[in-house]
């Protein structure tokens, strides 16, 4: 998985592209947790990714959950392979997919 990033004020969107799997979700994780700070907005541009697996999951319900707290998170571009997912595991009642 790669990880590109556009960071203006306190706006930080994350461009991802390859798979969100189990050996990639810690590098989303560590990511996500060195950029946080002081972002109210949150963008995770889906376009260029794959797959996401259980893993790659959790790390975006703990993303949602921390920007719950300090503003908000957005999943765009979200292919019909990852779309399924989200409906099946219930992922689209609780992450704001545009």
């Amino acid at each position: 998985m790669n990880i590109e990033q556009q960071k203006s004020n306190d706006s930080l969107t994350l461009f991802l592209s390859g798979r969100l799997d189990t050996v990639t979700a810690p590098q989303l994780e560590e990511h996500l947790n060195a950029n946080l700070d002081g972002v109210s907005s949150l963008v995770l541009d889906f376009s260029e990714l794959n797959y996401i697996s259980s893993a790659g999951l959790r790390v975006l319900l703990t993303a949602q959950k921390r920007m719950n707290r300090q503003g908000s998170m957005v999943v765009r571009h979200v292919n019909d392979v990852i779309a399924e997912v989200f409906e099946i595991t219930g992922f689209c009642d609780i992450l704001t997919v545009e």
